[in-house]
């Protein structure tokens, strides 16, 4: 039966199989949260470089999309449970951006800088169960992505908050949503294998949303130019080239 097969990966890999090296990855996103707020505080990025960097995380979570979840949920082929994940994980991004734009004040933008978060540490954990490569090269993806976002939260809340500490210990907070959110994702691992593709899915339109709707729209609202705009590629290539060279 169709909701009866189980996934080679459920038998091969116990939830705490999988949790222990997810776990031990968040630490380098989460680094990087806390890289880019140190750097916010201590010198602001300049516009141009920090589109250039846009750029360049867009490219690199693009590829890990496509060259890692994408042939997982086209190898297991279950059509239904494609669908029905990439619609809920469709409507969940849609229901996000809705959330960011109603968002007023610093409560509202932790809150949704929070989920955002949580959502990043939940598909970093679906990658890691389709397998240790793809979690791997979703990890470098996603510290790029995060990096930045340390950046920009700690610009906004430093305009609120006068102490450098409260604003260090809340962007901490915030960056442990990650690996809440991969914790989260690993008793994934036990399920049935239409189940873990539908979730997979879930994550695909995630990392589609991740790159269409924030990094790039983010990005061309800074200076543009040929050679930033070439960095999309330089991180596209950038990631394919590591992921041969695994």
């Amino acid at each position: 039966m169709f909701a009866s097969r189980v996934s080679p990966r459920a038998n091969a890999l116990a939830p705490e199989g999988v949790l222990m090296p997810a776990i031990a990855y968040t630490i380098i996103p989460v680094a990087a949260v806390m890289a880019g707020a140190l750097l916010s505080l201590l010198r602001r990025p300049s516009a141009s470089f920090v589109s250039a960097m846009q750029h360049l995380a867009a490219g690199v979570v693009f590829a890990a999309a496509a060259t890692e979840i994408l042939p997982q949920i086209k190898h297991d082929a279950s059509p239904f449970a494609t669908l029905v994940g990439g619609m809920i994980g469709v409507g969940v991004m849609l229901l996000l951006k809705e959330l960011e734009g109603r968002a007023k004040g610093p409560v509202a933008m932790l809150s949704a800088v929070g989920i955002d978060i949580l959502v990043d540490g939940l598909v970093l954990g679906l990658a890691f169960i389709a397998g240790q490569k793809a979690g791997v090269l979703l990890t470098v993806a996603l510290t790029l992505e995060v990096l930045f976002l340390g950046v920009t939260v700690t610009a906004e809340l430093s305009e609120t908050l006068a102490s450098k500490l409260r604003v260090i210990a809340t962007v901490f907070g915030l960056s442990l949503l990650l690996p809440l959110g991969t914790t989260v994702a690993m008793p994934v691992a036990m399920l049935p294998t239409p189940v873990i593709v539908g979730l997979l899915s879930f994550g695909l339109m995630a990392l589609l949303y991740l790159v269409t709707e924030e990094l790039l729209v983010e990005a061309h609202e800074r200076p543009d130019s040929p050679l930033i705009s070439a960095m999309f590629f330089v991180g596209f290539l950038g990631l394919l080239l590591i992921d041969e060279l695994m």
